[in-house]
């Protein structure tokens, strides 16, 4: 380290690139974790500084003698830089480092007091009695990872939501009336039209996002005002509902401060509940994308009843293979997610006493969920859904060849006679008609008065 600058904390002096914001104890961390490649997330990072300055403000308000008017409007400004991202370079800690996150509040303090002095030009801000000051890094850090997963829902995700239900909307106006073979256990069914099948993907959305609605519910209960071990010892009376006062006037979410902050600095069980509707989603998009390929097979050996977007070459060596490649990143996102459900429930399992230490890990595993479930759903709906045609042709075909269109002469015939019918014409490649004749079970103009198959849907 060439240029550097020597910056104290209790520990002693320590050696800091000089032209970095970051102190002591952010060069701790990161000398001492250099593990993988995983930083603390840019959504945790915004999410502290929109909570350092908001308690900034509510200890203006509760205590102005020690948060005095110039030092709050330093650490604003400072913060608001951050929010700008004209401070992305000055948060490089990696998700594995402490458990409760205290590195990560410690760089953004440090950043903070240092940033708000250079703007101030003067010698106003501690780290941790300025920046840090009513709050813990456990009660800040469970604060953050629930502002950063409410936002990422509430504004990234159920917008994307809405985006691809609306184009199944489009899609099932479009094709009212096309009437199709249903297939149940990889096997033909009776018939359904292909709206009512994508009212089915349609409806599995709209239920995916009430679900993330309703989980925003425990994300805007904040732990912020416990302190170190909820008793809040250090913070003034009401700063905690001050400070959740001041976060919901910036982003129009309805934080409020948890009344049980025991509870709240303890356990994950919101993210775990949250991430539930997460993988809900992911599950969900996995089994959308899957009939997707599957109805879109061929071009000439498979179902071949719906045409999807070509966007791109599928193979290096089989010319004008084309493949459903938004369908397989849907997929495989959607295993990630799952996987990573996985992780947060482990880690919410792992509470001891007042503190739960898995925080950053948690935080990285969701707010990765719902990155990818927001970009994977935007390109999926933009390059595929949006762009589905039905192959009525196709459609017509499969269903008129289908055997279970049997079924609607259970009521005139009876269970057993249909399924002599169906098996008949399967083994001996006859049409329905022509065994049900064979059997003698129905006369020809008694068969044709029965036998619609546009009409059983």
């Amino acid at each position: 380290m060439e240029n550097y600058r020597i910056e104290r904390d209790s520990m002693g002096e320590m050696k800091v690139p000089a032209e970095r914001y970051w102190g002591a104890q952010t060069q701790r961390s990161f000398e001492n974790f250099p593990i993988g490649w995983e930083k603390m997330p840019k959504e945790i990072i915004r999410a502290f500084a929109q909570l350092k300055k908001a308690a900034a403000q509510a200890n203006h308000d509760l205590k102005p003698e020690k948060m005095t008017e110039e030092k709050c409007a330093a650490i604003t400004a400072a913060c608001d830089e951050i929010l700008e991202e004209k401070l992305t370079h000055e948060f490089p800690l990696a998700v594995w480092q402490t458990g409760s996150g205290t590195q990560s509040n410690m760089n953004v303090n440090e950043v903070v007091a240092n940033r708000g002095n250079a703007i101030a030009g003067a010698k106003l801000l501690h780290p941790n009695d300025d920046v840090n000051m009513s709050q813990s890094s456990n009660d800040t850090f469970p604060t953050a990872m629930h502002i950063a997963a409410a936002t990422a829902i509430h504004d990234e995700l159920i917008p994307a939501v809405d985006v691809l239900i609306a184009t199944l909307k489009r899609l099932e106006q479009e094709n009212q009336g096309v009437v199709k073979s249903g297939r149940t256990h990889l096997q033909d069914a009776v018939p359904i039209s292909f709206s009512q099948e994508v009212s089915g993907w349609r409806g599995m959305l709209e239920a995916d996002r009430e679900q993330l609605t309703r989980s925003l519910d425990g994300l805007c209960q904040l732990a912020i005002g416990g302190t170190a071990v909820g008793t809040g010892l250090n913070a003034p009376k009401g700063f905690g509902e001050k400070v959740a006062e001041k976060l919901s006037a910036d982003t129009a979410l309805p934080f409020v401060s948890n009344p049980n902050k025991f509870h709240a600095l303890t356990s994950l069980d919101r993210m775990v509940f949250a991430h539930g509707a997460l993988k809900a989603l992911a599950a969900d998009m996995m089994k959308i994308a899957n009939d997707i390929r599957w109805l879109s097979s061929g071009p000439r050996c498979g179902l071949g009843e719906i045409f999807i977007p070509e966007n791109e070459p599928g193979s290096s060596i089989m010319p004008g293979k084309v493949n459903p490649t938004q369908c397989e990143a849907i997929t495989m996102i959607a295993v990630q997610v799952m996987g990573n459900d996985t992780t947060i429930g482990m880690a919410a399992s792992q509470g001891n006493f007042q503190l739960n230490v898995f925080l950053p890990v948690t935080a990285y595993n969701f707010l990765q969920s719902a990155k990818l479930l927001t970009d994977g759903i935007l390109s999926f709906n933009e390059r595929c859904v949006s762009g589905i045609t039905a192959n009525k042709e196709k459609m017509n075909e499969n269903l008129h060849r289908s055997l279970m269109l049997v079924t609607s002469l259970n009521p005139y015939i009876g269970y057993d006679n249909a399924a002599k019918v169906a098996k008949k014409a399967h083994k001996e490649n006859l049409s329905l008609k022509e065994a049900c004749l064979e059997l003698g079970f129905m006369s020809e103009e008694e068969f044709d008065k029965v036998f619609h198959p546009e009409e059983l849907v």
